[in-house]
């Protein structure tokens, strides 16, 4: 690499951790914020972080490898320290993993689409990770609305799993009636799909989890607890090219419901269209997506600073948190159940 473009990348990695530091990770991780904020200004810790190949280098990612290798949760200049005594290993492990956050809050978020599509369903997750997006009926939910609490539980009676989001209140009347949805088949596909019954892989599923997120590292291990009692079938590779084959596996006699929760972003821009065609032929389509990020709505709105589109077969229904604290339902929608 020539010296123009070793300081352009030495450049967008200081970028990257500042803008992390300064906009994504305050409200959420002072420790990651402070870390990112360290690394923008930190030319030695920038340098290693150059040999981790793009794809592998977002700041979430860097940091849970490191936690996961060892590294002290402690202040920045430590952090550093760590990082440059094991630089190599950091580099390895980051280049051979990649960032799958298996937040179950997200069916919180997704039932409000479910709640539209008629079952029994099967279920199929793009991007699965540990398959928790899977089980959005062993679940318990609680949406504070101004009304108070609307709460729904499983049949079997209160999930260890409570998910608790807010419901906008302001266009109650526009949204469906939310009720559990009847799932009787479940699937994921996963470049890298993890077990739930690995001691490992459960490791870095709740490594994944920002320090100082209260009440997350718990509800993600007592949904891994639920996925390993009851594992869904996995499939490793490229969903593009394995969906129709797993999506053939599903009951005839279920309505198939293919979702990709946040999962569109990781995908390269030139192949979102094609992943969004698979999942649409295949059956019904749930996404969680920012409002720009493909072409696969009926009509876009207006970015929504810090929130995702939910939508149903490319129908936008409501803002909702990306990791599904929050759901605004949209009053101009016409999704009905089908």
């Amino acid at each position: 690499m020539d010296q123009d473009a070793a300081t352009a990348l030495d450049v967008a990695i200081g970028a990257r951790y500042r803008r992390f530091a300064e906009v994504e990770a305050p409200g959420r991780s002072a420790l990651y914020a402070e870390w990112a904020a360290g690394v923008a200004s930190d030319a030695g810790a920038r340098a290693i972080l150059a040999q981790i190949p793009e794809t592998h280098r977002q700041p979430p990612l860097v940091f849970a490898v490191t936690r996961l290798l060892g590294a002290p949760e402690s202040d920045y200049r430590a952090w550093a320290h760590w990082l440059a005594a094991h630089a190599r290993a950091v580099v390895v492990e980051c280049s051979a993993r990649s960032i799958q956050t298996n937040e179950p809050l997200r069916c919180a978020a997704l039932l409000p689409a479910l709640s539209l599509v008629d079952g029994p369903i099967a279920l199929l997750e793009v991007g699965a990770s540990a398959g928790l997006c899977l089980y959005p009926d062993r679940y318990s939910y609680r949406y504070a609305t101004e009304e108070g609490v609307l709460a729904l539980d499983p049949a079997a009676g209160v999930s260890p799993v409570v998910l608790e989001s807010a419901l906008n209140d302001s266009a109650l009347v526009g949204v469906p009636p939310l009720r559990m949805p009847e799932i009787v088949w479940r699937a994921g596909i996963d470049l890298h799909p993890r077990d739930a019954r690995d001691t490992d892989d459960r490791r870095w599923i709740e490594g994944l989890a920002w320090p100082g997120e209260t009440g997350r590292v718990e509800r993600i291990t007592a949904a891994l607890d639920i996925a390993a009692a009851e594992p869904a079938l996995m499939a490793a590779g490229d969903a593009s090219v394995l969906l129709a084959e797993i999506a053939a596996l599903a009951p005839r006699d279920a309505t198939l419901v293919v979702t990709t929760p946040g999962i569109l972003a990781h995908v390269p821009r030139r192949d979102r269209a094609a992943m969004i065609a698979a999942a649409r032929a295949a059956g019904r389509w749930i996404t969680i997506d920012e409002p720009g990020l493909h072409d696969g709505w009926t009509a876009v709105p207006e970015p929504w600073p810090g929130r995702f589109a939910l939508g149903l077969d490319g129908e936008i229904l409501a803002a909702v948190d990306p990791l599904g604290a929050s759901v605004e339902w949209l009053r101009a929608n016409s999704a009905t159940p089908s």
